[in-house]
């Protein structure tokens, strides 16, 4: 290499973010799509709504809930364990992503697996068990229908819920013809038939399958998954090994609890008055039982959520139960899409909990990605003051000085002048124009915007001159 050639140096992730963005944002195609399926969705919402006899009662009850597991998780976590033992389960404490893939080798090479069938799981993409598996020569099949065509595509989730949704018909259509080398079909009912009959041998052959869990059961030591096509319950059922790869803030405390949390769940995500299998497992398959696997694993998995539990004035994050309603309400996310993010997690919650689980250097950004208007606080199940620890998390990278030289500069030229008011009085209209213009262009402001004007006389001067 010339030694007086520089390589340029990655964009940061928040260089990044703005930039994908703008893209998005102004992708029209994407939007159209975006808007038409989350349309669905919310019109889905409203109408499960009408079925509560007092909604807001219910969220009240399962926020109380969540934040007494929340404030005694250890407790919980333990009695868990203690009873999902006694019915011959195993479980596994990982504090981390690469704690868990390491358990899951383990197994995998104790099992001389080949072949896994794999649930819809945000915690098994958390850890990027895929990449993992595959690395190691393991086929790794995404049963769930959008999961599977998002693999097929070579993308991750879109969404919480609905991992697709940035797809149509067509765009779907067009993956499997080109992945999948079948006649071109638009019939929904074709693909799905197409999707159907691969998986269902792989379901067969496969000598291990993970799910994720939706609640934890403390009080029976039961693992619970909520689902709509039934692919999870044939992923646990199948195979001789069932690993549920579980966050370790999805406990819950009584199984009458899911009388609650399973209607708010799909009423929230989907409209649903509940999902179509909800399924409880409570360890390995019994001596009286006929079908279910031999064994059966529970990866408690932390991964940066106890920083979060460490700090009483953000824990509250820790009540989610990923419905994805907050996605569907916010402004932002409707318009950027849940591609942008980078992350696991996308839209409030996503900006609440990632800096957290992965870094609040690199992921401060997404905490500004917000209007701060509120819907997602107030569509959400479990009552989550989201867009108030977004502000917490915005205080927290200043406290820390993750902000960037220029914006604390500006700050304190702004916190300066707005102390001394003579010092900006002095200054003449064309002056303060040319340092808007600066700040304004650096962040993009004036990028589709008309440039801000101060007006040409002061408050002050205009004050004088009407006395």
């Amino acid at each position: 290499m010339n030694p007086t050639t520089t390589t340029p140096l990655a964009p940061t992730k928040a260089h990044q973010f703005l930039t994908d963005s703008d893209r998005k944002a102004f992708d029209l195609e994407h939007r159209r799509k975006i808007r038409f399926n989350i349309g669905k969705y919310n019109a889905a919402v409203q109408t499960g709504l009408g079925f509560y006899q007092d909604h807001e009662l219910a969220r009240a009850r399962a926020s109380y809930l969540k934040t007494q597991v929340i404030n005694r998780l250890d407790e919980y976590l333990l009695q868990f364990e203690e009873k999902f033992t006694a019915k011959g389960g195993k479980v596994i404490w990982a504090q981390s992503a690469e704690e868990a893939l390491f358990e899951v080798g383990k197994i995998m090479e104790r099992r001389k697996a080949r072949t896994v069938v794999k649930a819809k799981s945000m915690t098994t993409e958390e850890i990027h068990l895929n990449k993992y598996l595959e690395k190691r020569g393991i086929e790794s099949v995404e049963t769930d229908l959008g999961e599977f065509i998002v693999q097929l595509n070579g993308e991750r989730p879109y969404h919480i819920v609905t991992p697709a949704m940035h797809l149509s018909k067509l765009d779907i259509a067009d993956i499997f013809v080109k992945h999948l080398g079948i006649e071109y079909t638009d019939d929904a009912q074709k693909l799905v038939l197409t999707a159907r009959h691969l998986l269902r041998d792989k379901y067969t052959t496969a000598e291990v399958g993970i799910t994720g869990g939706n609640f934890l059961v403390a009080d029976t030591g039961a693992v619970c998954v909520t689902e709509n096509e039934g692919n999870a319950r044939l992923s646990a059922t199948f195979p001789k090994t069932h690993i549920a790869i579980v966050g370790i803030e999805k406990v819950i405390p009584r199984l009458q609890d899911l009388d609650l949390f399973w209607p708010l769940l799909s009423t929230s995500g989907t409209g649903q008055q509940v999902t179509v299998y909800n399924t409880i497992y409570t360890g390995p398959r019994q001596p009286l039982e006929k079908d279910g696997p031999e064994e059966m694993f529970v990866i408690l998995l932390d991964n940066g959520r106890t920083n979060l539990l460490a700090q009483p004035d953000k824990r509250e994050a820790l009540n989610c139960i990923r419905c994805g309603a907050c996605l569907n309400i916010c402004p932002v996310y409707k318009n950027i899409g849940g591609h942008t993010y980078e992350a696991t997690y996308s839209g409030p919650i996503g900006s609440v909990i990632t800096p957290h689980l992965s870094g609040m250097a690199e992921n401060k950004h997404l905490s500004y990605a917000s209007s701060l208007c509120g819907a997602c606080t107030s569509v959400c199940p479990v009552k989550i003051p989201i867009h108030n620890i977004l502000l917490r998390n915005r205080q927290q990278s200043v406290q820390e000085g993750l902000t960037d030289k220029e914006e604390r500069r500006a700050i304190s030229l702004w916190l300066h002048g707005m102390k001394h008011r003579w010092v900006w009085d002095l200054a003449p209209a064309s002056a303060k124009n040319w340092v808007l213009s600066r700040l304004l262009g650096e962040v993009g402001w004036s990028k589709r915007r008309d440039a801000v004007q101060v007006a040409p006389k002061t408050f002050r001067q205009l004050w004088k001159e009407r006395k």
